[in-house]
């Protein structure tokens, strides 16, 4: 074993892009189908499995929300969130900041306090017991109307003391960053951190007006940003975080080979990028199987990875306090690898 691939297995990771509900995966599913009485499409998990082959966004969010189907109480939403907790700690991730879609389960007749109770219910578990460090992040689905998030985040707002931010995903082609002004901007006034999808399949304009109209303070995806030169150097300078999620874009043909991925001349750009998973039960790859393989497509060096992994302690939306010894143990990790990756 190599000692790059050594560092990346085991230094400290924080991921800033995951989809609570991405991280089902078929045996999940299915023992959960089973427990509420849900009939699904698939006799059987490799079924399920061979009904991932998609090639595109919307392929991907029809099999992505069927699976939701099975979530339906407070204890599925803990057994969920905790199966991500764990797995994820035995790759050393400390931190992570995660989203959910409250309108994909509300729609479907699940309460708001369902979801949230249950998921924090792992959040806080996990602290207890790994000593990961998290945030909550809720995500209007972009391709539902503005009304239709604006009542989600009424909804939210009596619980602002346990959800940190608010963010954008679903569907982006169609749907720009303008349809939602509003409720960003009611979500700004009540002081919630926040994000937005952009330039994922969406153009570079989608990345600006995420910026201008939305007044976001981090990218999710971003990688279409690498088309305009001025969104470059705008967003090197400002140093606005991009949570990239190489897995995930191949699977979905953002690049067709991970060796056309943008993330070497992200960072030579000067742009805040990060490494992150998204939908793992779905794109086939969690932290580590994310940076081992972007680092093989690129050969990306010691200093890259390095890179990659202190900007997403940087990114993070934890507390001035903890990010700074978060950072600093990132630090101190790495300096033990120096000369020796």
């Amino acid at each position: 074993m190599s000692n790059i691939v050594r560092f990346i297995e085991t230094m400290p990771k924080a991921e800033l892009h995951l989809h609570i509900e991405g991280s089902l995966e078929p045996e999940q599913m299915f023992a959960l189908a089973r427990r509420n009485k849900v009939d699904l499409p698939y006799e059987t998990v490799e079924a399920v499995k061979q009904a991932y082959d998609f090639s595109n966004l919307q392929d991907f969010l029809d099999i992505y929300y069927q699976g939701m189907s099975v979530l339906q109480t407070r204890t599925d939403f803990h057994d969920l969130t905790w199966a991500y907790l764990s797995r994820v700690h035995e790759e050393n991730v400390t931190h992570t900041e995660i989203f959910f879609d409250p309108q994909g389960h509300t729609e479907r007749g699940v309460a708001f306090e369902t979801v949230l109770d249950g998921i924090e219910d792992a959040l806080a578990r996990a602290r207890d017991e790994l000593g990961l460090t998290s945030r909550l992040i809720m995500c209007f689905l972009r391709h539902l109307s503005e009304e239709s998030a604006l009542a989600t985040l009424e909804e939210a707002l009596p619980h602002r003391a346990r959800i940190h931010g608010v963010g954008l995903d679903s569907s982006e082609v169609g749907h720009p960053p303008e349809k939602f002004a509003r409720v960003f901007a009611k979500a700004r006034d009540a002081d919630f951190r926040l994000v937005a999808h952009a330039g994922e399949e969406g153009p570079p304009a989608y990345v600006s007006g995420a910026l201008d109209v939305l007044a976001v303070e981090r990218i999710d995806h971003g990688v279409r940003a690498m088309e305009e030169p001025a969104l470059v150097e705008r967003l090197a300078a400002a140093k606005v975080p991009l949570t990239v999620c190489p897995l995930s874009n191949l699977k979905l043909c953002v690049v067709d080979d991970l060796a056309d991925h943008p993330l070497d001349r992200m960072l030579r750009a000067g742009l805040r990028a990060t490494v992150n998973s998204d939908d793992p039960a779905y794109f086939g790859g969690y932290m580590t199987e994310n940076f081992l393989a972007v680092q093989k497509a690129l050969n990306l060096d010691f200093e890259a990875i390095k890179t990659l992994g202190r900007n997403a302690f940087l990114a993070s939306f934890l507390d001035y306090g903890e990010k700074a010894d978060a950072v600093a143990r990132f630090d101190a990790f790495a300096e033990s690898y120096a000369g020796r990756a």
